[in-house]
C-alpha cells in the first residue's frame, strides 16, 4: 500500500464530549472503520461526568493561539507539512503530511504534549490540569478527494 497523502487528526479536551453524549462517539469497542458511532446514552453520559477528576476543560481564546502557534511550530521544527489547522474551544482538527516519519498517534500525541507544555508555560493551566482526551481519531488520508474533504471540512466547517 503507498504512503498516506496525510493524516486527519482530531482529539477533545477533556470532558467536553463524553460517551453518551447525543452528538455521538467512538469508543474502544467501535472504533474500526465503518463502524457506526455510539447512540446517545444519557446514563453513560452521567456515569462519564461524575468520573471526571476536574471540571471539563476548555481552550480560552489565548490558549487556542498558543495551541495553535505551537503545532505550527512543531510542523516546522519536524519538516511536516501542515495542511489545515483549526483549533476550537472544545477540540482541534489538523491534517499534516509527517512524510513517513511518523505515526498519526505519535504526531498526535507530540502535538498535544507540546500544547500543554506551552499552556503551562504561559500559566494557562498549572500541574494538576490534563486538558486532553486520551486518545482521538486518527485517519488516514489516501486519496486528493479524501484530501480536499478533510481540508473543507477543517478549514470552512467549523
Amino acid at each position: 500500500m503507498p504512503p498516506p497523502l496525510a493524516y486527519f487528526l482530531t482529539w477533545t479536551c477533556k470532558g467536553t464530549w463524553l460517551h453518551g453524549d447525543e452528538r455521538r462517539s467512538v469508543d474502544k469497542g467501535n472504533n474500526k472503520l465503518g463502524a457506526p458511532r455510539l447512540d446517545p446514552d444519557m446514563e453513560r453520559e452521567t456515569n462519564a461526568r461524575i468520573r471526571l477528576d476536574k471540571y471539563p476543560f476548555e481552550l480560552s481564546s489565548e490558549a487556542r493561539t498558543i495551541v495553535d502557534q505551537t503545532i505550527r511550530d512543531h510542523c516546522k521544527i519536524r519538516q511536516w507539512t501542515l495542511i489545515a489547522l483549526n483549533v476550537r474551544t472544545n477540540h482541534v482538527h489538523v491534517v499534516v503530511d509527517c512524510k513517513e516519519s511518523a505515526s498519526p498517534e505519535k504526531a498526535m500525541s507530540e502535538f498535544k504534549s507540546w500544547s500543554t507544555r506551552r499552556l503551562r508555560e504561559a500559566e494557562l493551566i498549572d500541574s494538576s490540569v490534563r486538558p486532553w482526551t486520551s486518545h482521538g481519531s486518527t485517519r488516514w488520508i489516501n486519496s486528493r478527494f479524501s484530501l480536499a474533504k478533510a481540508m473543507k471540512y477543517v478549514n470552512e466547517m467549523q
